[in-house]
C-alpha cells in the first residue's frame, strides 16, 4: 500500500457510500499540490511567496481540509459516533470534574485572598476584583447544583427531561456577575464626585501581591478548561469566567498602581471600566446562552450530518421533504420529514421511520427526533411558524 492510500479515508462501496462522497476526498498530497499550483498560477513558476496570493491558496486548501472533516464524518457510521461520544465522555469525566470542583476550591481561597486585598488597601480597583471572585464560589454552587439536577429526572413529571435548566443556571450566573457589576459602578462614580485631598493613594504592597497570586492562578485554570470548553457548556461557562477574571485582576492591578503613583482618580476610573468590561462580557454569553434556550437552529455541519443520515437510512426512502434540527438548551431537536412510496403498508413506514428515530436520537448532541412520513412534497408546511388563537 503506497502512501497515497494510506491518507485516503477507508474504502467504500456503493451500499455504504451511495453518492460517493469518498471520491471528492483530498490526500495530503493532493492538498499541497492544490494550493501549489494556486499560488504559481498567480506568481508564475518559482516558490511560493509569502503574499496576497499565497493566503488565497492556503484559503482553498483550508477549504478542502474542511471538506475532508466533513466527508469524513457523513461517512462514519452512526454507531461510530455513538461509541466515539461515550469513550471521549468516559475519558474527561474525572477532567470535567476536576474543572469543576478544582475552580470551585480555588475561587473559595482565591476570594478569601482578595477580600484581604481589597479590605488592607481600600482601592476601588481592587474592590470591584473582589466583588467579581466572592461571587465566583457562588455562582460554582449554581452550576453544579443544575447539573446534579439534570442527571436526577422523574420522567412523568418532566417527560422531556431537564436538559435546559443548565442553560437556565448559565444565564442566571450571567446576571448575577452583571448586577455586581452595576453596583460597583455606582460607588465608583461616587468617588470621582467627590474628590480626597491627596493627589495619590497610598500604596499597599501585600495587596497586590495577593491579587496578582489570583491572577496566576486564575490563568491556570484558564489553561485547563480551555481543552474541554467546546465538549460541557458548564466547562464554557467556568472557562469564559476564568478568562474575565485574567482580564479584571490584570486590569485592576494596573489601575490600583497607577492610583497610587500617578493619579487618584486613575483607581475609581479602572474600577469603572472593569465594571463596564464585565457588563458587556456576560450580558453577551446571556444573549448566546438565550439563543439556546429559545430554539436557534443547528450548524450547518450538523444539519449536513442529519440529512445525509436520512437520505442513506433505507433504500425504502425516496427522499427527504424537510429537515429542521434546533437547540433545546445544549441540546438538539431534530425533526425529518422523509417520504416514501403511497402504497407502502403502515407497518413498513412505521418500522423505517421508527428506526429513524432511534438512529437519530442515538446521536451525539440530539436528545429528541421526530420522523413525520409523507408519500410527495408539495403540501404546505405541516407548522406554521405563527398560528391564529
Amino acid at each position: 500500500m503506497n502512501d497515497v492510500e494510506e491518507q485516503r479515508p477507508p474504502r467504500y462501496t456503493r451500499e455504504n457510500d451511495p453518492y460517493r462522497l469518498s471520491s471528492a476526498y483530498k490526500n495530503e498530497s493532493e492538498l499541497q499540490l492544490i494550493a501549489a499550483n494556486t499560488s504559481r498560477k498567480r506568481d508564475g513558476c518559482g516558490p511560493i511567496k509569502f503574499n496576497g496570493d499565497a493566503k488565497k491558496a492556503r484559503q482553498i486548501q483550508k477549504f478542502y481540509e474542511t471538506q475532508n472533516e466533513n466527508i469524513e464524518r457523513m461517512l462514519k457510521p452512526v454507531e461510530d459516533h455513538c461509541a466515539d461520544a461515550k469513550a471521549e465522555a468516559g475519558d474527561d469525566h474525572l477532567k470535567f470534574q476536576i474543572a469543576v470542583y478544582g475552580s470551585f476550591a480555588a475561587n473559595i481561597v482565591l476570594a478569601g485572598l482578595q477580600v484581604y486585598g481589597a479590605v488592607t488597601s481600600g482601592s476601588l480597583s481592587l474592590i470591584t476584583t473582589m466583588a467579581d471572585s466572592v461571587f465566583d464560589p457562588m455562582s460554582n454552587i449554581t452550576l453544579i447544583l443544575t447539573n446534579r439536577a439534570v442527571k436526577r429526572v422523574d420522567p412523568n413529571r418532566f417527560p422531556s427531561g431537564k436538559a435546559r435548566l443548565e442553560t437556565v443556571g448559565n444565564i442566571v450566573f450571567c446576571f448575577i456577575m452583571t448586577t455586581v457589576s452595576f453596583i460597583l459602578i455606582a460607588f465608583s462614580c461616587r468617588e470621582l464626585a467627590d474628590p480626597p485631598e491627596n493627589e495619590v493613594k497610598k500604596f499597599h504592597l501585600p495587596s497586590v501581591i495577593a491579587v496578582a497570586t489570583a491572577f496566576v492562578t486564575k490563568l491556570c485554570l484558564f489553561l485547563y478548561c480551555w481543552a474541554l470548553k467546546d465538549k460541557y457548556s458548564q466547562i464554557n461557562i467556568l472557562w469564559q469566567d476564568h478568562r474575565n477574571d485574567l482580564l479584571i485582576n490584570g486590569f485592576g492591578i494596573l489601575t490600583s498602581v497607577g492610583g497610587s503613583k500617578l493619579k487618584w482618580w486613575i483607581d475609581p476610573m479602572g474600577a469603572i471600566i472593569i465594571s463596564c468590561i464585565i457588563t458587556c462580557v456576560w450580558l453577551h454569553t446571556a444573549f448566546s446562552e438565550f439563543l439556546l434556550l429559545v430554539g436557534v437552529t443547528a450548524s450547518v455541519e450538523t444539519q449536513q450530518l442529519i440529512t445525509y443520515v436520512c437520505l442513506t437510512h433505507s433504500p425504502d426512502i425516496e427522499g427527504i421533504d424537510t429537515v429542521r434540527v434546533y437547540h433545546s438548551g445544549p441540546r438538539l431537536i431534530a425533526e425529518v420529514d422523509i417520504v416514501m412510496n403511497a402504497s407502502s403498508s403502515l407497518r413498513d413506514t412505521h418500522d423505517v421511520a421508527e428506526e429513524l428515530q432511534i438512529k437519530l436520537e442515538s446521536l451525539p448532541d440530539v436528545e429528541r427526533a421526530y420522523v413525520h412520513v409523507d408519500y410527495e412534497t408539495t403540501h404546505k408546511p405541516e407548522h406554521a411558524y405563527k398560528k391564529d388563537i
